[in-house]
């Protein structure tokens, strides 16, 4: 269905409302009165040109569940929407949704709710007061599965072979490094003779560690690594050096690669549409995410450096990798090893200490 029908739809539900659609029910003589149905439908007309249908599917399904809500409590004036409605909106609707989808949720509608401010339909200071749900815990427990990084990394080798997403994803996924620590890495501390990286903490220069000298340590790689590696810098890598004269190994035309540049990149490699069908059943041609590297984040299944890191750690200790040696590998102490890190569940450990005990 394409926005103009799809609006046409929305139109004609919202000009249907209630008879109170022109009574003011606050006593605030600047705003004026609308019913939150036809505050929606103009809140997605202002986007029509702009949105792919996909994206307008999913942003009128989180309002429609928000003006429904509304409805359901007979507020039928977007002037009495406040911040404690808001709030109230979010306790009801959390039960069951994982943080990062209500977080999602409550995002579209401060954005909706700001868009009514624009056009005097509420007071510009409720979506500026709106407290948005904390998406950490959900972050820390997010891993890259098995499956996933095996099928990204075949894709990948297959049609963008030593790429600066297939370097850093195949490199992360062997070695478990933290995000900091790959924006760190120069083309020299890529020793393909012996197969090894060389980890530097170089505050002078911009690139400190996380645990400083303590991170200091050389990382064995295999040698299917080093060539992909090496793949990567001589055709592949942008070319320059950085402010203090070094050649960092991930680059842009600008330079060094910063954290935030290696998030799009691993969230760009990690899109399922790449190599199959959308899990999300959306249309490949009308999703902004499967279409665009740089919306590759707005794919509910696409990760950044962290999770990678987590699902690669949590893989070292299904292969019954000792702790002490992936603790030293990862830079990572074994107490918050097993606190943060390990993702197995009590049934993949039980069955693993099964081997041993039988």
């Amino acid at each position: 269905m394409g926005n103009r029908l799809l609006l046409s739809a929305i139109g004609a539900v919202g000009w249907s409302h209630s008879p109170r659609f022109y009574t003011p029910m606050t006593n605030d003589t600047t705003l004026e009165p609308i019913v939150p149905t036809e505050a929606k439908r103009l809140w997605l007309e202002s986007h029509i040109d702009e949105w792919a249908d996909a994206t307008m599917q999913l942003q009128r399904f989180h309002v429609d569940e928000f003006t429904e809500w509304l409805a359901e409590r007979e507020i039928d004036d977007m002037r009495d929407v406040s911040g404690r409605t808001v709030h109230r909106f979010r306790l009801d609707i959390k039960e069951g949704l994982a943080q990062s989808t209500l977080s999602q949720r409550i995002s579209t509608v401060q954005r909706f709710l700001s868009f009514c401010a624009s056009i005097d339909a509420i007071d510009p200071s409720v979506p500026e007061r709106i407290e948005q749900p904390s998406r950490g815990r959900d972050v820390r427990d997010e891993k890259l599965g098995d499956d996933q990084a095996e099928a990204a990394l075949s894709y990948l080798q297959k049609y963008a072979y030593a790429s600066r997403e297939h370097a850093l994803l195949a490199l992360t996924w062997h070695t478990g490094l933290r995000s900091g620590t790959l924006v760190a890495l120069d083309v020299a501390d890529v020793e393909a003779s012996q197969n090894r990286l060389r980890v530097r903490h170089r505050p002078d220069d911009g690139t400190p560690l996380k645990n400083g000298t303590r991170a200091e340590r050389y990382v064995a790689i295999s040698s299917e690594i080093t060539e992909i590696l090496q793949d990567y810098i001589d055709t592949q890598r942008v070319d320059v050096r950085d402010g203090a004269d070094r050649r960092p190994l991930f680059t842009t035309e600008h330079g060094r690669a910063p954290v935030k540049t290696l998030r799009r990149w691993f969230q760009s490699a990690t899109r399922p549409c790449l190599w199959g069908e959308c899990p999300h059943g959306r249309a490949k041609a009308d999703c902004d995410a499967a279409q665009t590297a740089s919306d590759a984040s707005d794919c509910p299944s696409s990760v950044s450096g962290h999770p990678v890191r987590r699902g690669a750690i949590t893989r070292f200790l299904k292969d019954d990798v000792p702790h002490r040696a992936v603790s030293d590998r990862c830079n990572v102490t074994q107490d918050v090893l097993d606190k943060h890190y390990d993702a197995r569940t009590e049934g993949e450990k039980t069955e693993q200490r099964r081997e041993y005990f039988d």
